[in-house]
């Protein structure tokens, strides 16, 4: 006799596993299996724009590193144009810049890191210009369903004070979690950006 759907057992669920570092970034996971590997680093020597490095963490809701995660960015370039055909800014496109990056954390620390450019503002829906800021999206250990979120840089003030989408967040505490600080080590300019998916100070993540 067929069983009725309310005498069916739910399937368990299981997260992504180590199959998503295999699949999208074997190098971090002890493979050597693409021919041209996805990387982190998304500028050349020829590259226009003042050159960043933008690192980080992805802290759980207890405050602990997830140390699998893997995160890409996609920005605009110096210029503030994307290389992509819906992109019809009147901008000039850089060859030399990629757009779009992506990276596995370090699995000892959780860190993770970019080498990039920083990007110029672009021009956002409804023809309202956006400050200047880096598209992240990740995936880890007990996140089945990539999250999203931007990355804004704390030095660009008056840009982010009328930026539409940091308008959208009324707490003031809850915008400073897409803010990024500038640090300076010698020669390399960096931003850091730590990610918090739960608990006091959990970013703000977008639904796109």
């Amino acid at each position: 006799m067929p069983q009725t759907l309310d005498a069916l057992k739910q399937t368990a669920a299981q997260t992504a596993g180590p199959f998503v570092h295999i699949g999208l970034a074997p190098r971090a996971a002890g493979f050597d299996i693409f021919e041209k590997n996805f990387s982190p680093v998304l500028v050349d020597e020829r590259t226009e724009g003042e050159r960043i490095t933008i690192e980080g963490r992805v802290f759980d809701g207890a405050g602990t590193p997830i140390r699998d995660v893997l995160v890409e960015i996609w920005q605009a370039n110096a210029a503030g144009r994307y290389a992509h055909p819906a992109d019809r800014q009147a901008k000039d496109l850089d060859p030399h810049f990629r757009g779009w990056g992506r990276a596995a954390a370090d699995f000892e620390t959780g860190l993770w890191r970019f080498e990039t450019i920083k990007p110029g503002s672009c021009i956002g829906r409804q023809g309202r210009p956006m400050a200047p800021h880096v598209n992240v999206w990740f995936v880890a250990r007990g996140i089945n369903i990539g999250l999203n979120t931007r990355m804004y840089f704390e030095d660009e003030a008056e840009a982010n004070a009328a930026d539409p989408v940091l308008n959208l967040i009324e707490t003031p505490a809850r915008r400073k979690t897409l803010l990024a600080r500038r640090e300076t080590r010698g020669t390399e300019t960096v931003y850091l950006f730590d990610i918090r998916v739960q608990g006091e100070d959990e970013t703000v993540f977008l639904d796109v």
